[in-house]
């Protein structure tokens, strides 16, 4: 009972409303009047370039004990984030002006040139306190915009200016002590009062809002020559966002000043990420999954028909005759009923077939089963990293499904002879970490050699290749064991030694396989630009819920066009429908992969430079491949069950 009661606790603590939608993320942290808040500050990044770089490779203050790194997670590692103190210190609830941090040393030709470059391609600086990112609101004909973060500088007239003086909002709310009736979400509980000081004046404050305006201000240099870090600035400094007055110029230095107001606010702590999480275009999403059903009923009808009316009404009538009039119907037999002695002849390259399906398992296992955190509120942003980290522990996990599923195809493949599972099980195991392994480590050459902090270090690379060999590898050879050991799938018909001769097509099969790539497509094409806008414009992605029931849908369309498509091919008596299954839904990747060389072309028209361009068709190539071997699998799996359904229902000889 005492688990049990554990586990009620633990349910009721994720549903609670408010805080449960948080609760695997980040927990509230209590600031008494003074306490010192420490900005931290994450790598520079900008959308035209899509390389990310460390925030003190520019000339900025550093703080007194030095440049150190937080604790990172292999997620933020993967993902580009460098996450470092700062020396912007703030005390809580403490409104101070004119503070000054540091002189810069004077910038030479090489500082000037990078500061230029950095402006150019719209680099911004990304700032941290208590896990919230500073926003910046910006208005454009009449719209209130939201970016995280503030740009380096900004370019006026052929003059480049630098912003060098921030002015900091903090939002922050009244600590409530949390009590029995708060925790277990009952009305009626008795309050229990807080021990302590608990009827003190003073107060608690939790951070709930981060704000930033940069501001670029022309400084006496004569006046900080003697100024320590955190004293006060000589003279009144205005900050107006909307003029420019401090530019760079060689064997100049730049002096670094800030401001900070707190201000009270009425936003409770688990609703503090609204401002960054916060849904556009909801409307938008239902209209996605509207068209999405639209497609699926569509599909639902045609393979309706075909099982209702076309299938049963012929193994109806068939059952129907007596056995002179079958064999006499043997003898008329047309459409799929003629391929009946070759529609289980095996595939043409059968080990890569089953290597495919099996990786494809695993990537579409990893694929639900992260979307579903995530949408439960699991992988929240608050913890930076989570989402990647998960993605991969969920995919060295299913290894054991991807091996099983391999070794137990190869096996119905060969009926039912275990020869060879370990090497497909071992070929599964490396076939498509290995194609990524590729792709990744000449992207990462790409950004070694731009000295971005996006590059994966060398101790990175070890850990990986040691999760892969250590864990996948082994867990996938786990599972083609089971599969080895589990009974094959029996054909329902014996297979004729003398292959049947396909007739002539009027048009190539191979087209109506890539056309059928497009209803799939239909289903997530509207979802794919919110994702691509989340990936590579720095927007905040975190519509789970939509995302997971798109990519449900996506699954059945996957299922129902490689089946109808199935069908058509048997009834043209063509049998060879093994790889067609997989690649009607897997043509998907190419229309997507499509979309990605649109979407570079017209929405990340400033994308600058053939490395940036590189690693976005490289990272597109990456994601493309996983989605093919994913609808692949749901194609071809959803084909097989099919085939054998049908044709088990038939009693030919």
């Amino acid at each position: 009972m005492g688990n049990f009661g554990i586990w009620v606790l633990t349910i009721c603590l994720i549903f609670q409303s408010g805080y449960g939608f948080y609760l695997p993320g980040s927990y509230p942290h209590k600031y008494m009047v003074g306490d010192l808040l420490s900005v931290k500050v994450n790598s520079l990044t900008s959308i035209d370039t899509e390389m990310p770089f460390s925030y003190y490779s520019l000339p900025f203050c550093k703080p007194k004990e030095g440049v150190k790194d937080s604790a990172e997670n292999l997620g933020e590692l993967l993902m580009g984030d460098r996450i470092e103190n700062s020396p912007y210190k703030f005390k809580m609830y403490t409104n101070e002006t004119e503070i000054f941090l540091c002189q810069s040393d004077k910038l030479s030709a090489d500082d000037i040139e990078l500061l230029k470059k950095r402006i150019d391609e719209m680099y911004q600086v990304n700032l941290i306190l208590d896990n919230l990112p500073a926003i910046r609101y910006t208005i454009k004909e009449g719209f209130i915009l939201r970016w995280t973060g503030y740009l380096v500088g900004v370019k006026v007239q052929d003059v480049y200016y630098v912003f060098n003086h921030l002015k900091f909002k903090v939002l922050v709310h009244k600590y409530e002590e949390t009590n029995v009736a708060r925790v277990m979400g009952t009305e009626d509980a008795e309050v229990i009062p807080t021990i302590g000081n608990g009827g003190s004046d003073v107060h608690g404050y939790m951070v709930v809002g981060f704000e930033v305006v940069p501001c670029s201000v022309m400084h006496n240099g004569n006046l900080v020559k003697n100024l320590k870090m955190y004293e006060k600035y000589p003279s009144s400094i205005n900050c107006e966002s909307a003029t420019v007055s401090m530019p760079i110029k060689e064997g100049e230095p730049i002096v670094f000043t800030y401001e900070v107001a707190f201000e009270e606010s009425d936003i409770q702590w688990p609703s503090r990420w609204d401002a960054y999480l916060k849904m556009e275009g909801s409307k938008v999403h239902w209209f996605s999954i509207l068209n999405s059903l639209m497609v699926i009923t569509f599909l639902a009808g045609i393979v309706l028909v075909i099982f209702l009316r076309t299938v049963r009404r012929d193994l109806t009538r068939y059952e129907e005759l007596d056995k002179e009039a079958q064999a006499q119907m043997n003898e008329e037999l047309s459409g799929w009923k003629l391929v009946v002695g070759d529609v289980f002849r095996g595939p043409s390259n059968p080990a890569l077939l089953c290597i495919m399906v099996g990786d494809g398992v695993q990537i579409l296992g990893m694929a639900i089963v992260t979307i579903l955190f995530a949408a439960l509120g699991f992988m929240s942003p608050a913890s930076r990293g989570t989402l990647i980290t998960g993605m991969l522990f969920f995919y060295l996990l299913l290894g054991i499904a991807a091996g099983y599923v391999a070794v137990r195809l190869w096996r119905t493949i060969g009926c039912g002879d275990h020869k060879g599972w370990v090497s497909v099980a071992w070929k599964a195991a490396c076939f498509f970490p290995g194609i990524a392994f590729l792709i990744l480590t000449t992207l990462n050459f790409l950004l070694w050699g731009s000295h971005s902090t996006g590059a994966i270090p060398f101790s990175l690379f070890v850990i990986l290749l040691l999760l892969w060999f250590c864990i996948s590898v082994p867990l996938t050879l786990v599972g083609g064991y089971f599969g080895a050991k589990a009974p094959h799938i029996e054909y329902p018909v014996r297979t004729n030694q003398i292959p049947r001769e396909i007739p002539a097509q009027k048009y190539p099969s191979w087209l109506l396989v890539l056309g059928a790539g497009t209803l799939p497509f239909g289903t997530l094409f509207i979802e794919l630009f919110f994702i691509m806008s989340s990936i590579w414009m720095g927007r905040v992605y975190y519509v789970f819920g939509f995302l997971f029931i798109v990519l449900i849908l996506l699954v059945v369309v996957c299922a129902e066009v490689s089946l109808v498509l199935t069908y058509m091919h048997l009834c043209v008596e063509d049998w060879k429908w093994w790889w067609k299954s997989f690649f009607a839904s897997g043509s998907v990747a190419i229309y997507i992969f499509l979309y990605s060389i649109n979407y570079l072309i017209f929405d990340l028209k400033s994308l600058s430079g053939p490395v940036s361009a590189t690693l976005y068709l490289g990272y597109s190539l990456f994601i493309v491949l996983a989605i093919m071997f994913a609808t692949g699998t749901i194609g071809f799996l959803s084909s097989f069950w099919f085939v054998h359904y049908l044709f088990s229902s038939v009693k030919l000889d």
